[in-house]
């Protein structure tokens, strides 16, 4: 199988993103603000409160699952379960995410503009990888073979 470059940029983009969200939990409160987590988030971390720590830390998980899942994909690494419809459900979350931020920006009304923006731009360039590679590998994706 040749390796997808979009797989494989969408799982840069994940670790990236997993490493990033990483930063937060060690380096506290300033990177919670920073990467426009919300005050509430942020003085929750100055506290102690376990409660960021928590959330970050299963958003590291699911990133760094995708990732595995894009080099997977890309035929970079072994083949995981179900992941033709894993790439296809990744894809769609990002995409959804990225597209829909208005109708959830009420939830979240602690960030900003900009933060919204910003972020839904990332989620909708991660998708666009995770979409147009696995459209890219379709075929090679429906291979069952350990070969893979």
């Amino acid at each position: 199988m040749a390796k997808s470059n979009y797989l494989t940029g969408a799982a840069l983009c994940c670790a990236l993103a997993a490493l990033a969200h990483l930063g937060c939990i060690v380096f506290g409160a300033d990177w919670y603000r920073f990467f426009g987590a919300g005050e509430q988030m942020a003085l929750m971390a100055e506290q102690g409160d376990w409660h960021p720590t928590i959330v970050t830390t299963i958003l590291v998980l699911i990133l760094m699952l995708w990732a595995l899942y894009a080099l997977s994909g890309a035929g970079i690494i072994r083949r995981l379960p179900l992941l033709r419809t894993a790439l296809c459900v990744i894809s769609a979350i990002f995409l959804l995410r990225g597209l829909t931020f208005v109708a959830i920006m009420p939830l979240f009304p602690e960030n900003s503009v900009l933060f919204w923006l910003v972020s839904s731009t990332i989620c909708l360039f991660i998708g666009a990888l995770f979409a147009l590679g696995t459209v890219k590998a379709w075929h090679y994706l429906s291979i069952t073979s350990d070969k893979f």
